[in-house]
């Protein structure tokens, strides 16, 4: 005894060295007292600090090393946890608890004596001659319950529980060992005295047995005025994600010597007997905090693993006759989130499909007009598809370049190979007609005006001829005709040409010619050609003769 009160009278003088040793704060300070050969094991928790970032050290005073964190040391650290396999008698002292995170750093310090007492030997039935752990009582009349306090990490299994009254094992039928709890029916004065529960756990593959003392008094209580109030569950549902953990606590507030059991149920049975072989949902251990007027009273249930068949059960809080439900459901979708990844698909589809439209649209227009447009005759009045329009050079080498691309290539292309009408003036007006009528007769009649530029040396030409002034004139002025201007070579200055030309190349643009001047060499489904059937107007392929199909076979004039 006279070591206790010097290990007592010590904690003081450990607690300012303590202070002083590093910038940690002494948060709070707890006395333990177990017996020797006993495991023991104590768990480091502050509640400012219970983010999974602090870090948690358990050290002995004043020994700077940390406790060793394997699990097959005597004394080693589990999570935030300090176990002792088996308590010797040089264990008791100061130990502390270091927890720090990025901000504050705090201690927590347990004296912890052991004793090298005989409580009761069940072998020997021997007399029970000291109980200094536990305190409860049972209230006369009403059915009551005792708790054995088994205060281990995840990582030490419950094993079994039995029940002991002064050093005999329990064998009433008015009490019921539920894992954790002893179950009292219709309690009686005579249930007072000295009782204990041995637990046999599991750790590491070892078996080890803990044996806690209880002094239980009993108590006669006014039966008026007695019902609890749960302040929580109210009868709600929790929005939880299937795999997880959740402990859900049950809060009773009860006046003072209050005779009520708390207890989680499903389907009416308690929860650790409904699951008594997977032990996946569990009753957690009672606590209470004892105020002037009123007990406040919580018990938890703890789901290890939340799985689809907890959905829509109803899990109960019984205190007393008051009872509260908790439900589980599934967490509801998130239409934001949901909401905004669909109009991100739908943004990047949209943004696709105008990204492919806008590189093969020429394509995707021609493979349209042959797959769906009708190959009728258009009921529009006009003759012809296409006037060409091209100026007669002097120069014998530009001449035959301008006359070989518009006699003979563009027939060949637009005519035979495409079925497109074209008006070319020299080849197909009659003779004998005057310039201007031939020009204004039949450029009424073209749904399309060609214009050839040729090379840079003839710009100058343009500006006096009449036919090209009538063309342009009729196709700009009198009838919105659509313009397809192609140049023989890149034309990098258009300040040259005549006002009418600029325009066009503003509003229409221009194509280059590319490509060499053999009539055989030339097919309709080259870039070029793709170019000018896009900006004529809608036209299928007519039917071809087997000789216009042999001629034409290495374009592949399918359609499109």
């Amino acid at each position: 005894m006279a070591k206790l009160l010097l290990l007592l009278c010590s904690v003081s003088v450990a607690l300012r060295l303590a202070n002083t040793a590093d910038g940690c704060k002494n948060s709070s300070s707890y006395k333990e007292i177990s017996l020797i050969n006993q495991p023991f094991a104590f768990n480091c928790t502050y509640p400012p600090l219970t983010s999974e970032a602090v870090c948690r050290t358990w050290y002995k005073y004043p020994n700077k090393i940390p406790i060793s964190k394997s699990i097959q040391s005597r004394i080693h650290q589990d999570q935030s946890w300090i176990s002792f396999l088996s308590l010797l008698m040089e264990d008791s002292g100061i130990y502390q608890c270091v927890l720090k995170d990025a901000n504050v750093c705090h201690r927590i310090l347990i004296n912890l004596t052991v004793f090298n007492i005989s409580l009761c030997d069940v072998s020997r039935k021997s007399q029970l001659n000291v109980s200094y752990e536990y305190k409860q009582i049972l209230h006369v009349g009403k059915d009551d319950s005792l708790t054995c306090h088994l205060n281990f990490p995840s990582s030490w299994i419950l094993d079994s529980v039995k029940w002991f009254k002064d050093c005999k094992e329990i064998r009433e039928n008015r009490f019921t060992s539920l894992r954790k709890k002893l179950l009292v029916n219709d309690v009686v004065t005579d249930d007072r005295g000295n009782y204990a529960c041995q637990a046999s756990l599991k750790h590491a593959g070892k078996n080890y047995t803990v044996l806690k003392s209880i002094t239980v008094t009993t108590k006669k209580v006014d039966p008026g005025g007695r019902i609890p109030k749960i302040i929580y569950p109210k009868n709600n549902s929790i929005e939880v994600k299937p795999g997880s953990t959740l402990i859900v606590d049950c809060n009773i507030t009860d006046v003072k010597g209050n005779t009520n059991s708390r207890s989680w149920r499903v389907n009416g049975t308690l929860v650790d007997d409904y699951y008594t072989e997977s032990k996946r949902i569990q009753e957690g251990i009672e606590s209470y905090v004892y105020f002037e007027d009123h007990n406040f009273y919580t018990v938890n249930i703890t789901f290890l693993e939340v799985k689809m068949e907890d959905y829509g059960q109803i899990f109960m809080c019984h205190a007393g006759v008051s009872a509260a439900y908790i439900m589980l459901d599934l967490p509801a979708p998130d239409f934001r989130v949901n909401l905004i990844v669909g109009l991100l698909i739908l943004t990047g589809m949209v943004v696709s499909v105008v990204c492919v439209y806008t590189i093969f649209k020429i394509d995707i227009v021609l493979w349209y007009r042959s797959a769906f447009l009708s190959t009728g005759v258009i009921e529009d009045g006009k003759l012809y598809d296409a006037y060409v329009l091209y100026p007669k050079t002097q120069r014998e080498s530009h001449h035959q370049d301008v006359a070989t691309l518009v006699l003979k290539i563009l027939p060949e292309v637009l005519e035979r190979q495409c079925g497109y009408k074209l008006f070319i003036f020299g080849r197909d007006e009659f003779p004998g007609q005057a310039v201007a009528n031939v020009i204004d007769e039949n450029i009424k009649l073209c749904r399309r005006l060609i214009i050839i530029l040729p090379k840079s040396l003839s710009f100058a030409l343009l500006k006096n001829m009449s036919e090209e002034q009538i063309a342009v004139y009729n196709a700009l002025v009198q009838d919105g005709m659509k313009v397809i201007l192609i140049e023989m070579e890149e034309i990098k200055d258009y300040t040259v040409m005549p006002e009418s030309i600029q325009y066009i190349k503003q509003k229409h643009g221009a194509l280059l010619w590319s490509g060499d001047f053999t009539e055989k060499t030339q097919c309709a489904k080259t870039k070029f050609w793709k170019r000018v059937r896009y900006r004529m107007p809608p036209k299928s392929y007519p039917p071809s003769s087997p000789v216009q199909l042999l001629k034409h076979l290495p374009c592949d004039l399918t359609a499109g």
